[in-house]
């Protein structure tokens, strides 16, 4: 990324595959171990980032590629924000397909940092492990609500055989 002539620009790789959020919305099964490599993956994507002073602001599955190798690659730096820069890019930005992603700092429009990303990283987790997201309702105040001031239902209780220590870090990156 960079800047030409004072606009902003981005160039981004081609990536073959499919997005996470199709593999969700079909079920479709893939191993236990497959999925924790894929979640490790987009963990090292965004520490990657953090390091730089990146915050993505929209990880999601439809975010995520799963490319023919099945590597796990992080899609759509478009809205991401230097760490320690203004922004002037608001919520107004973001899609109703994104609310349930939505950090709680976020919602409240407050200040945004890579804590935010965790947290998104959590509810993306969940629903990969569960096929569910771990905030649901109807309307989209509903499932702010919800993010703002519920704990989701734990994600062992959804998934009798994940792991308990996988069940923690889930957990811990919904924390508020």
């Amino acid at each position: 990324f960079g800047f030409e002539n004072d606009i902003p620009y981005l160039v981004q790789e081609f990536l073959s595959g499919e997005d996470l959020d199709r593999k969700i919305k079909r079920n479709e099964f893939v191993p236990l171990p497959e999925k924790i490599l894929w979640l490790v993956q987009i963990a090292r994507g965004l520490a990657f980032a953090h390091e730089r002073g990146i915050v993505h602001r929209d990880i999601k599955p439809g975010n995520v590629r799963i490319l023919d190798d099945g590597t796990a690659k992080i899609l759509d730096f478009g809205i991401a924000k230097l760490a320690h820069q203004p922004s002037n890019l608001t919520q107004a930005g973001m899609t109703l397909g994104t609310a349930a992603y939505l950090a709680p700092e976020q919602i409240r429009g407050q200040p945004v940092d890579p804590r935010t990303d965790v947290f998104s990283y959590g509810v993306l987790a969940y629903e990969l492990l569960a096929f569910e997201r771990p905030f649901r309702a109807a309307e989209i105040s509903a499932i702010f609500y919800k993010i703002l001031h519920e704990t989701p239902p734990s994600l062992a209780a959804r998934v009798p055989d994940v792991p308990v220590e996988l069940d923690r870090i889930v957990a811990r990156c919904l924390a508020k």
